[in-house]
């Protein structure tokens, strides 16, 4: 198949680029290395994947020196123009969209980019496919989502009215919108709602590359809600797994939303914070300074994701354990700088 995903100079992105191109697929990048965080990591995870920093240019279509089905492109998915002709000239067959702002707080402070970028930009890709031909887009939900909801687990036939951020807010719109998109025009459309990615090469303001560098340098690793937390943390690797079996799985006309369907991917094991930080202690050999501070504006006390829908429907659930994940993400850790 032939591939776009956007967002590949970040976390999942990354990691889903590996992942089609060591299965041979016809691969498209497409990342607007914004400096949300640190771009060096962003840059490092594209090197990876064979595009090298120097080269890259807005709108210049590269081809990776290391792997001959993948090529990148410098873009921003509000520039509807290059992302008409994107889609125009390469006749993609399915669409992977991971490109969005990420961040539950970021959003309280820079509403307008969450707009820009994960609604007007979503808009675009929905035109785009809708007019090319597209044969399925999977888009990232967020787990965000539920917001602070008293029913446990999380399932997809909850309400989710009640966002408590603007960029939850602008993740269940993308599901709406793409709602839309699947009843007028039968584009066949995915939600993926994400619970606490973590791993190699991860997001840098997320709480493991957060609390690991902490702990590393001794520095106090603040506990937010004084440690009544927990968060469904899902290893990138299952995540992906999950992402490459739905692009496979083709909503169609004969389910209750005709072409469109939505999925929890999340571990199912919800972590209490402070085990969650005894595990990286463990990890890392060396204990944590803690910082007791209060809850955060913005964030909830609980994820825990039911993901009996996704059961069904490709036969998967995640399962590796956090101290297998936290391991494997400590040991890139000690040999990662950037």
């Amino acid at each position: 198949m032939k591939i776009l995903i956007t967002g590949t100079a970040g976390f999942i992105g990354y990691h889903l680029a590996q992942r089609l191109i060591a299965e041979g697929h016809e691969t498209v990048g497409v990342d607007n290395i914004n400096d949300y965080y640190d771009i060096r990591l962003k840059y490092a995870r594209l090197k990876e994947t064979g595009i090298n920093e120097n080269d890259i240019a807005y709108g210049k279509m590269l081809q990776s020196a290391d792997f001959a089905n993948y090529r990148f492109v410098k873009l921003n998915l509000e520039d509807r123009s290059a992302l008409e002709t994107l889609f125009k000239g390469e006749q993609f067959d399915v669409i992977v969209n991971l490109a969005a702002q990420a961040g539950v707080r970021y959003s309280i402070e820079n509403p307008h980019t969450y707009i820009d970028s994960n609604i007007t930009g979503f808009m675009n890709i929905l035109e785009c496919c809708r007019h090319n031909d597209v044969k399925h887009l999977v888009y990232a939900s967020s787990s965000s989502v539920y917001g602070n909801s008293d029913a446990i687990p999380f399932s997809e036939e909850d309400r989710v009215d009640y966002p408590i951020s603007l960029y939850a807010a602008s993740k269940k719109a993308n599901e709406l919108m793409a709602h839309t998109y699947s009843h007028l025009y039968r584009l066949p459309t995915t939600g993926l709602r994400f619970f606490t990615v973590y791993g190699p090469y991860g997001r840098p303001d997320m709480a493991l590359f957060l609390f690991a560098k902490a702990i590393s340098e001794g520095k106090p690793v603040k506990v937010f809600n004084n440690g009544d937390l927990s968060r469904d943390f899902t290893y990138i690797d299952d995540i992906v797994e999950g992402i490459v079996r739905v692009i496979n799985h083709i909503p169609g006309e004969n389910i209750p939303h005709p072409f469109y369907q939505l999925f929890n991917i999340g571990h199912s094991q919800p972590v209490q914070l402070m085990d969650f930080i005894r595990t990286i202690e463990t990890a890392l050999g060396k204990k944590a300074v803690l910082e007791m501070l209060p809850m955060q504006q913005g964030d909830v006390k609980t994820t825990y994701a039911d993901t009996s829908n996704l059961e069904k429907a490709i036969n998967y659930k995640p399962q590796t354990s956090i101290q297998e994940g936290v391991r494997k993400f400590t040991e890139w850790w000690k040999l990662f700088s950037i």
